[in-house]
This record gives C-alpha cells, structure tokens and sequence, in this order.
C-alpha cells in the first residue's frame, strides 16, 4: 500500500528532518526533532501508517565496485516482488538479487504477473511493448506484455485478457490459482519466442514457476529458445504446487507423461494421492541449477535504511542511533503503548525505556513456531515488555486464534496484534524494536532477523537454518566475536522464556553492552554484496 503525500504531512517529515540536522550541527543527541513531530494516537481517523509519505527519491545504495568481466543476461520469473507484489521473503530476495546484479553491471528482467492489485502509479515508464496469443486449455489467450522500472530494475508485466491474477490480493483470487501460474509460465517462454529474447539464464522461483524448465526443455528448446539455462531458487519446501496430470496437460505438456518419479512425482505425494504430480518436484528435475542450501540471502540494503527509509518520522544510523528511540515512542503513541501527556520536547518518557519493544513481524504459518509465538505474548507481559505482532493467516483456525488473541489483549497496555500485512507498518516497527523474534521451527534463511540488526533490532532466534548462520548467542563464550544476540534450541515454552528473560536482563541491567550490541548488529553487513557473486558463479558454471 503506498499512500499520496498531504501538505501537513510532508510538513511534519521536513520538519523533524530539518530539526535533526540542527541537532547534528549542534553536536547534540537530545532534542532531535520531537518537538516537532506530530504525535500519532490510536484515535486517529487515520492509522499512522496509512498516513502520506513522499514517493522514494532515494537514489540505489552503490555496492562495493565489482563488475563482473562476463556479463550475462538474466531475467527472473517470480510471483512477487517486493515492494509491489510482496508477501513474503520471496519479494524481497527477488529484488535484492536483481539489483545485486544490475550493480555488477550485468542485464537483468523481473517477469511478473500484471496482478490487478499492484498499483500502477507505483511502476515508472510504464508501457505496452507486445500484444500476443499465449497457450492455455485449447485456446490461444490474447495476452499483453507491458514494460516498467520498479526501484530501479526493469520489470515485464504479463497481463492476460482472461480472469487469471486479478482480485485485491497477490494471492487469493477467485481463479484457480495453480492454474494462473501454469499459464504464466508459458506465457513468459511465448514472450521470449516472439520477441526473440534469448537472456543466458533464466531463473525461476518457488512452485509457481516449477513448469516454465518442463515447458522450456520439452517445448520451447525445440523451437528457437537454445541459449537459456535454467536456475531454480526454493525458497519454501513446505509449498511443492501438488497438480493433476490434467491441469499440467492445460499448459500444452502431456501430464501423464510426468507421472514418474524420475520426472514430476514427489515422495511427498506418493502417500495421500499417488495421481498428483508437483511442480516443485519437476522443476527440480528439469533446471540446470538448483539453489536450497549454500548461498545465504541478503536484504536489499537500499529498501531497507534507517538513514534514509521515507517511513521514519526520524532517520538514523549506527554512528547516530539516537533517532532510534523516537520511532519507537513513535509506535508506542501510535499504538496506544504509551501515555499521550505532553511531552518535553528533548526527552521521551520513561515508558520508551524501561519496557523493552519485542516485535515479531511473520506470516502466521507453523512453519514460523506459532505455539512459540503465542507463548512469547504472555511471557514478555509478564518480564513487563511491549510486543507487537504483524501477519496474516491463510488457515482459518490459525487466523480465528490469532483474532481471539487479539481481543483478549490489543486493548491492554503491553500487546498488539495486527493481522494485516503493511510495507509501511513493518519499516516503522523494526525501527521501533528492541528486539526482534524470529522462533521458526525451520528457516532456510531468514530475512526478519536481517532486517531487525539492520534497524538496531536485537534478534531473538531459535538455532536453526538460516538463523543459526547469522545469530549468535551473547553467552557463547566460544564466538564471542561474533555475538550479536539471543540463540535457544528447543521447541519448547521453556527454551524461548530463557532466551528472552536473558534478552531482558541484559536490556534492563547491562546498558553499556546493550547499547553495544545494537551498534554491532546495525554494523553487519548483510547485504546482497557478499551473496549475489555466489549466484554469479552459479550462472557461469551452467
């Protein structure tokens, strides 16, 4: 969601702005700008978050000068991209690695659906570039291809003329989901055909796009498409794209002749529905790479920048974290966390810092520890803290037992649930944390955590996947080094108290070393630099 900017709030923005500069001229770390702020409250007519900011001037952050001597022509098929079709990591990975690669001066296309929802003011140069006929169940489906700049990358818009991708959300419309995405992954190899693109790597995300190696090798290889390479990127394991060999047989495949487990028959569907094909499954055994394990994603530095990020009401960095502990009094107002008294303009009440911020921004899945999640709720209302939770629930039950929750506490004075996903609300919380819970039951990488030490959020993290690559425990003597935050290793209620209680003694009793630690973390360089010259090898090496 993106929002017009009004007179009164570009105002408030340019004026504590402007008062952070005073401060920094003046040498001084207090006063930065509060007293100018215009104080959010829960009884606005307008949520904070929802209010106008301007439009992103913010120029991409330069990476560290590295062209690569081959440059090659990549283009991504995915079903997200951040900030314009996001829902999960998958958005945020997709640009990140795209931008990566632009800055190593190598050509780079995100082909995505023209889903109804993404707005179109939010997408620069936007144009018609071909109008052509893609396969689907039969028929030949008018289809046009628009093309765009999204945050600094080029982008291809696929929009067919039937039903498919629209509706107000990513996900979730009243079409059929796997077989929108059956569609638009011949779609984009019909674009290539007629256009004659041929990039050296074609790189495909999750199981959406699990049918464009089967459609490419078996069909469009044979035609003109000889140069590309194929490169898959799991993200999620759990979401394999379960498929009837008559939807696969839609896409102009013969379905059955996938059923084999040398081809698109999974283990996982052996069991319950020995007829169902996966997606996932094929798009493994067709792709000339496959990315799981071994290359650690990074976050896209330019998005994600307390320096500079649009959604602060005040900015701030490692050598000034001071802006830090206006955005979470910022959140606190906003969200009824704290009192609404007046306040002195070079101070925030003591509220801001005697309760630490625990924030914990997911989707509402098992796979993300939801008993932990839940557990974490009373616990840190117990140890006196604040905590925040936003995500969505796509199973019902899940979603009825967050709503409960939610009613039980939103109205109190420690918790909040918000069950809705906002770009906006999630920049302005990880500026506002103290800390922030990932408890995932299974990460392969994890971008929360990333994005949290970026903002001067400490992690608290259960030792696994990901996680465990880029956490350390504050009380491992064997890494002091790199200690940067709270690890625990079970499943359980009691290994998530401990974490957390130590998190709370060290923010309450070791300020100094607290103080420490966000310097460290917000110092991690987590960005694409180190991980995109990995994907790079890959590319040659196909």
């Amino acid at each position: 969601m993106h929002f017009h900017t009004s007179q009164n709030s570009q105002s408030c923005l340019l004026a504590s702005s402007v008062a952070v500069l005073q401060a920094e001229k003046r040498g001084s770390s207090t006063g930065v700008g509060v007293g100018e702020l215009i104080w959010p409250s829960p009884s606005d007519g307008t949520p904070f978050w929802k209010k106008d900011f301007p439009s992103s001037g913010v120029s991409p952050e330069v990476f560290a000068d590295v062209k690569d001597s081959d440059p090659k022509h990549i283009i991504h098929v995915t079903a997200e991209m951040a900030p314009i079709a996001k829902v999960g990591g998958l958005g945020d990975v997709v640009t990140g690695l795209a931008r990566a690669c632009l800055s190593r001066g190598h050509t780079v296309d995100i082909m995505l659906p023209f889903y109804e929802c993404i707005q179109k003011q939010h997408i620069k140069d936007l144009t018609v570039i071909t109008k052509y006929n893609s396969y689907h169940d039969g028929n030949w489906v008018p289809t046009t291809a628009y093309r765009g700049v999204v945050s600094g990358i080029p982008v291809i818009f696929i929009e067919p003329s039937n039903l498919f991708f629209k509706g107000q959300y990513v996900y979730g419309g009243s079409y059929n989901e796997l077989e929108a995405y059956l569609f638009f992954s011949r779609a984009c190899l019909e674009w290539m055909q007629v256009t004659s693109t041929q990039p050296d790597i074609i790189h495909v995300h999750e199981w959406q796009t699990g049918a464009l190696p089967l459609l490419y090798w078996d069909i469009y290889h044979h035609l003109s498409l000889k140069k590309p390479r194929i490169v898959l990127t799991i993200h999620n394991m759990e979401h394999y794209g379960e498929c009837s060999k008559e939807q696969l047989s839609k896409s102009g495949l013969e379905g059955s002749v996938y059923a084999s487990i040398d081809k698109a028959v999974d283990d996982r569907t052996i069991g319950h529905n020995p007829e169902r094909l996966s997606l996932l499954k094929g798009g493994i055994v067709y792709s000339n790479a496959v990315v799981y394990f071994g290359i650690l994603n990074g976050i896209d530095i330019t998005m994600w920048n307390p320096a500079t990020d649009i959604f602060l009401p005040v900015k701030f960095n490692d050598q000034k974290p001071e802006g830090k502990k206006f955005c979470k009094y910022y959140v606190q107002r906003g969200l009824g966390l704290a009192s609404e008294g007046t306040q002195d303009g070079n101070h925030v009440p003591d509220i801001t810092y005697k309760a630490p911020l625990v924030v914990c921004i997911t989707r509402l899945v098992p796979q993300k520890g939801l008993h932990l999640i839940s557990h974490a709720i009373k616990h840190i209302e117990e140890l006196g803290g604040q905590m925040v939770i936003l995500g969505k629930a796509s199973d019902v039950r899940v979603q009825t037992e967050f709503e409960g929750l939610a009613k039980l506490h939103n109205q109190g004075p420690c918790i909040r649930i918000l069950l809705m996903f906002s770009d906006e609300l999630s920049h302005m919380l990880y500026a506002a944390a103290d800390m922030v819970l990932v408890p995932s039951i299974y990460e392969p990488c994890g971008l929360t955590q990333m994005i949290g030490m970026r903002y001067g959020a400490v992690p608290v993290v259960r030792k696994t996947g990901g996680l465990a690559d880029t956490v350390f425990d504050m009380d491992d003597q064997s890494n002091h080094n790199k200690a940067n935050g709270f690890v625990f290793e079970g499943i359980d209620e009691g290994s998530l108290n401990c974490a957390l209680d130590r998190a709370f003694t060290y923010f309450r009793e070791k300020p100094d070393e607290w103080n420490g630690i966000i310097k460290k973390v917000m110092e991690v360089d987590n960005s694409w630099n180190n991980t995109a010259g990995k994907y790079v090898e890959l590319y040659h090496s196909i």
